[in-house]
């Protein structure tokens, strides 16, 4: 038997609650999708985010977009238009998921052809 050293569990349980604070900011089925829109065009309006993601209501989305932008992870900004457009970025700190997007992207087409042989 292995007796870890205080060090190991402060080291791990910091790392789990860092995973934790991560789920936390990013949970749910619509935030990842979100930001990949956003992400991919690096601005992107309402009604353009809504057509990109399938299944999720103008209800659900202006809740999501609320948070991210609580988290700071995106700005909304209004602009000077009839009728009137918002459009959202990623912020500086929303940028900073763009590597973990990407995987996830390579990822998910990488296992799509696992499960389907294609």
């Amino acid at each position: 038997m292995t007796c870890r050293s205080e060090d190991f569990i402060k080291d791990y349980n910091t790392e789990m609650r860092a995973v934790q604070d991560s789920m936390d900011v990013l949970n749910g089925k619509w935030k990842i999708p979100i930001l990949s829109s956003i992400c991919y065009y690096n601005k992107r309006r309402f009604s353009d985010i809504l057509k990109d993601i399938h299944g999720i209501s103008n209800r659900m989305l202006s809740k999501e977009l609320k948070e991210l932008e609580i988290n700071q992870l995106i700005t909304r900004t209004v602009l000077d238009t009839q009728p009137v457009t918002v459009e959202y970025k990623l912020t500086d700190h929303g940028l900073t998921l763009r590597t973990i997007i990407n995987h996830l992207t390579e990822w998910g087409i990488e296992h799509r052809k696992v499960i389907t042989g294609k």
